[in-house]
């Protein structure tokens, strides 16, 4: 085992004592039984609150918070019917001097979903609130509330910052499986506690249809609880609608959602896998072969689903790309290396100014980090740089594309950026990505690349957080990665029985500014640490 450092306390006072469990737990319970599913394996109502649907509107699908700055942060909550959605939040888990806040009139246009925006809150504070829906016709008329709680981002440099990250979920035909206990990785990261999570892309996997039961190698069933959308690939709203809605059947998620706030991105199979602009599918499963159809519907889903602070309808910038800013210590730049991209193809074009991101997005991304005055930027990307992905047998899903040589294709792209990083004298840069099923650390550098006209960095990759795990990716030299960890399976879609799960820790000191990554395993070991110093063009 690669040794790590040990996790150091945090420095300054953590704003309060952790959530009171009992007091989430209040709103979880009624959740969990209205949720509760006849038969393991079996068909779910996709619409399982209709259980509960006499009387009064039921917050069942349980509440998350997103994108939460020092004084912002978005709630969210699904109803079983039309309701007007009220928040209340409050410094303690009393509710005693709460502030109300009145959101949104749910109802079928946005599947009965719905966030509210809340401003002016303090910075550094542990935030308790409280989800209330209520019938249009008679506000008197209201719901059991559901419970929340998150830390809005510190405006002092000494509090430092925890976070975790990773993605892929539900995906290559594991699901839901009572059996383990579900997605028990969701309960491991709740209980450490961290400020928020980065959810790294592959939130769902839409093209990928669930079977009742799975037979391992070793002859053991794996079983998965099953809904009327996720028995076939999604092509219709409803069915993109019901696939987002899927992860929330399982109790370890709606928990960490109502105790851990999110910053949610997406890759491809929100999708379908390895999607790009303008793709017409060869592919039976569909009926409707236009991806930018497909696209459009899967991104109105993603933004009923998950608290998105620019996706939001009251904004009407519907894009994904965006800047998280969490205090003084951190910027998390959140890029789509999906929706603007060109076509997958073998990556050998030596003109290439659409790349991965899109012009108009590197051009965004260079100017927000030049304006970022944080410790450290972290690079969220939904796709790693250097690790070679391909799609089908001559074509490359990602920037890497197996030529060790000069920058070519995508790699244009990626070489302007780090250019300017450099001659910007940009600090404090690291990439956090999934995708590719397995975790690892890769340390860039450009005495080792073809192309020298870069700062050193370092790229750290996590996941699969509830999927198959697979063999790790050859290398690309053109910007001289070294690979310097790796934990992954020697064969493809080893399932979540036979492998641990994967997860990422930052923790950021408050008076040192050092930034520590641990790449984490599902059972609580960490496989290995990295400490990164502050205030570097390069690492």
């Amino acid at each position: 085992m690669t040794h790590s450092p040990a996790p150091r306390p945090r420095t300054g006072a953590r704003p309060g004592p952790p959530p009171d469990r009992r007091t989430l737990l209040r709103g979880s319970l009624a959740a969990s039984a209205a949720l509760s599913l006849a038969g393991v394996g079996g068909a779910a109502s996709a619409a399982a609150p209709a259980l509960v649907r006499s009387g009064r509107p039921s917050a069942a699908w349980g509440v998350q918070a997103g994108d939460v700055t020092a004084s912002s942060g978005l709630v969210w909550v699904r109803s079983d019917r039309p309701a007007r959605m009220v928040v209340e939040t409050s410094a303690t888990d009393s509710f005693r001097r709460a502030h109300r806040w009145e959101g949104p009139l749910l109802g079928p246009g946005s599947d009965f979903t719905g966030t509210t925006a809340l401003r002016g809150l303090p910075p550094g504070e542990q935030i308790h609130y409280r989800v209330t829906l209520s019938d249009p016709d008679d506000p008197r008329r209201t719901g059991e509330p559901v419970y929340g709680t998150f830390r809005t981002a510190p405006a002092r440099r000494r509090d430092g910052v925890r976070f975790l990250w990773s993605g892929d979920i539900a995906g290559q035909g594991w699901g839901i499986n009572p059996d383990v206990g579900g997605f028990r990785a969701y309960d491991e990261m709740r209980r450490l506690d961290p400020d928020f999570f980065l959810c790294s892309g592959d939130t769902i996997y839409a093209d990928g249809p669930l079977q009742p039961s799975v037979t391992l190698p070793d002859g053991r069933i794996w079983r998965n609880v099953m809904t009327e959308e996720k028995a076939k690939v999604a092509e219709t709203l409803a069915e993109y609608r019901g696939a987002f809605r899927y992860n929330l059947l399982d109790h370890n998620v709606r928990a960490f959602n109502a105790q851990v706030p999110t910053i949610a991105q997406w890759d491809d199979h929100e999708v379908r896998n390895n999607w790009y602009p303008g793709q017409i599918l060869d592919d039976p499963r569909y009926t409707d072969k236009d991806v930018d159809v497909l696209a459009a519907r899967a991104t109105r889903a993603f933004g009923e689903y998950f608290p998105v602070s620019t996706l939001r309808p009251s904004v009407g910038e519907g894009r994904l790309h965006r800047v998280v800013r969490h205090g003084p210590l951190l910027d998390v730049f959140v890029l789509d290396m999906r929706t603007y991209r060109n076509a997958n193809s073998p990556g050998r074009q030596a003109d290439d100014t659409t790349g991965i991101l899109g012009a108009g997005q590197l051009d965004w991304l260079k100017r927000e980090l030049a304006r970022s005055r944080a410790v450290w930027k972290v690079l969220a990307a939904d796709m790693p740089l250097g690790l070679v992905v391909p799609d089908g047998a001559t074509n490359f899903e990602a920037v890497a594309q197996g030529d060790p040589g000069a920058p070519l294709g995508r790699e244009l792209q990626i070489a302007e950026l780090l250019r300017f990083i450099k001659h910007r004298r940009i600090t404090g840069t690291l990439w956090l990505t999934a995708d590719v099923h397995h975790t690892s650390a890769q340390h860039y550098a450009p005495e080792r690349a073809a192309f020298k006209d870069f700062a050193p960095f370092w790229e750290f990759v996590s996941g699969p957080l509830a999927a198959g795990g697979f063999p790790a990716n050859a290398l690309d030299g053109t910007f001289g990665p070294e690979r310097v960890f790796v934990r992954a399976p020697h064969r493809s879609n080893v399932s979540p029985m036979e492998s641990p799960q994967y997860f990422g820790e930052v923790d950021i000191d408050g008076d040192s500014g050092e930034l520590t990554v641990r790449l984490r395993a599902e059972g609580g070991t960490v496989l290995f640490g990295k400490v990164l110093q502050p205030g570097r063009v390069g690492q």
